[in-house]
């Protein structure tokens, strides 16, 4: 339930604010003066496309809050808290709308996309006004008024699941298909893949060892010549340094008795020594065994050159080299088994349509049981609305088929089953039924709505109802049958109408008013909220025109006892 609407700088309206009451909600005022700016706002609170021309002239931003209290709304506040991952007893919704087009939304606070604002609140307000008569133009929107009267929200839910679950199985089927078909193809170029890596055969950390043996080769005698000096130098020459440094090791041992500190570095001197000719010796064995081998030299440059190729090719390093070959070796053997997985797929597909079947048949079944019913109930309050001769009819058929598509007794199967619905009226008494928007008038398809949509009231989840001029063009007895009409649908769910029509609005629980106030350089909206002195003034303001007269307000208490006394009576 909407407990908040509060407007800044949008459109001709300056700063508004309302807070509706839970039953019906009467609007009124005159032409031009900002009423239907509210239900621009409230698109715009539900996620709608934001332009930059409805920033209020010589404003930087619109701004639109609205607040909803969730008590009554378990679906809303379970989307809400999962959203915030936190508790909520309200939704308060912040919308922003910049100058030069740029709009955020807020959601208790926290910043969201709009679109995701757009999927929290879908289906919280249901719009209704003169320029929403495609929703009976949309045989789809038609399935959905059936739907809803026959309480079959589980079982659609259940349809819709087990569609999603059947176009997840086919879809992986197709895959798997597309993959056998293109099977020679790949399979012939994974063996010669394969093959050619085989051929090489290249071993772990192979590449890296074999450069180091290349450069071994490459400077054998550079690297033996340098070995060999080394040795001479520090071990195997006449003046070698392990050769001096014995020497001097001779020496400090003749003073090593004089002064005992003397003898650690007497020991630490032999250490040396020991050490040096240690590394001559082995950089001598090192030199020696270096061999300038120029057909191993020639063996390892092709061996690695054939092994850079295959890496360049197929890795970009050889650990990449070495998994590509084992993501082939797999590739290949999944081949075999490619015959069973589409067994399996079958099979899994085959399960998968035989449960939405169940579903489609199920809800198929529904529907017709309710259809019937729902067109006598559509008819009845069309009699109300001053369409006593219109009868309506739910024509209720099998969608064709269309090749590729899943099948169910004849009939396509989609995500809302194998049904499809089309209103159809005979809006005089011995005339066939046909298409409700192909013959209804503007105004008539404003009452079918109308009558639609009580007709559903009690059967939908609780919410806001905005109907927006639907009255246009009926008048009188029509109009006050308009207004009880829509008191009864408030019984069941919140009501915001927006109304021309004295007859209606003296049906409301709450009356607000909305006229243009004129400054001295701009024009405004002003919303006021009339009490019971106010509603008969207005009301005799509407029935009056430009003189309000006595008879004028003796006409709006009539009204007003009389929509009181009809309100009271309703069961």
């Amino acid at each position: 339930m909407l407990t908040w609407l509060s407007v800044r700088d949008l459109a001709i309206v300056e700063a508004l604010e309302l807070e509706p009451s839970p039953g019906l909600n009467i609007i009124t005022g005159e032409t031009g003066a900002g009423k239907s700016i509210l239900v621009s706002a409230l698109q715009l609170a539900l996620g709608a496309r934001a332009r930059a021309d409805v920033v209020r002239s010589g404003a930087d931003r619109a701004e639109v809050q609205a607040a909803f209290d969730l008590d009554q709304s378990p679906a809303l506040r379970e989307r809400v808290e999962a959203l915030l991952d936190a508790p909520a007893e309200e939704l308060v919704i912040r919308r922003v709308v910049k100058a030069e087009g740029r709009s955020r939304a807020w959601v208790n606070g926290v910043l969201v996309p709009v679109g995701t604002l757009a999927d929290l609140v879908h289906g919280v307000i249901d719009i209704c006004s003169q320029h929403e008569h495609d929703q009976l133009a949309d045989p789809g929107s038609h399935l959905r008024f059936l739907d809803a009267f026959a309480e079959v929200a589980q079982e659609a839910s259940s349809m819709a699941e087990s569609w999603a679950t059947l176009k997840q199985a086919q879809d992986a089927l197709d895959a798997l298909a597309a993959r056998i078909r293109d099977r020679t193809e790949r399979e012939a170029l994974v063996r010669m893949q394969l093959e050619e890596i085989d051929a090489v055969d290249p071993t772990q950390g192979e590449e890296e060892s074999l450069e180091d043996e290349l450069g071994r080769l490459a400077h054998a005698d550079r690297l033996r010549s340098a070995a060999g000096q080394a040795e001479e130098a520090l071990y195997a020459g006449e003046d070698a340094a392990g050769s001096r440094l014995a020497r001097v090791g001779r020496q400090m041992q003749g003073v090593a008795g004089v002064d005992p500190a003397l003898d650690e570095l007497v020991a630490r001197l032999d250490e040396v020594r020991t050490a040096v000719e240690e590394l001559g010796r082995d950089l001598g064995r090192y030199g020696r065994g270096v061999v300038h081998d120029p057909r191993r030299l020639a063996v390892v440059e092709e061996r690695l050159g054939a092994l850079r190729r295959l890496t360049r090719r197929f890795g970009g390093t050889p650990e990449r080299l070495l998994a590509h070959r084992d993501a082939l070796r797999a590739e290949l053997e999944a081949f075999d088994s490619l015959e069973d997985q589409l067994d399996r797929l079958e099979a899994d597909r085959h399960r998968a349509h035989d449960r939405a079947a169940a579903s489609a048949r199920t809800l198929s079944a529904a529907r017709r049981e309710a259809a019937a019913s729902l067109g006598r109930d559509i008819t009845t309050q069309l009699a109300d609305l001053g369409m006593g001769d219109a009868r309506v009819e739910v024509d209720l058929a099998r969608r064709e088929r269309r090749p590729e598509h899943p099948e169910v007794d004849g009939a396509r199967l989609g995500p809302h089953g194998i049904d499809r619905a089309e209103l159809l009226i005979a809006p005089n008494r011995g005339e066939p039924p046909r298409p409700l928007h192909r013959i209804a008038s503007g105004g008539e398809l404003s009452r079918s709505l109308l009558a639609i949509k009580q007709v559903l009231a009690a059967r939908a989840p609780r919410g806001l109802y905005v109907f927006d001029e639907v009255d246009t063009g009926v008048g009188g007895a029509v109009a006050e049958a308009i207004g009880r009409k829509l008191a009864d649908i408030a019984r069941h769910q919140q009501v915001l109408c927006i109304t021309h029509q004295p007859q209606i609005a003296a049906y409301g629980a709450s009356h607000w008013h909305v006229r243009k106030v004129r400054g001295d350089e701009r024009t405004s909206s002003l919303l006021t909220r009339l009490d019971d002195g106010g509603r008969q003034d207005e009301l005799a303001r509407m029935l009056g025109g430009m003189e309000v007269t006595d008879a004028a307000h003796a006409a709006a208490r009539d009204l007003l006892a009389r929509a009181a006394l009809t309100a009271g009576g309703e069961t």
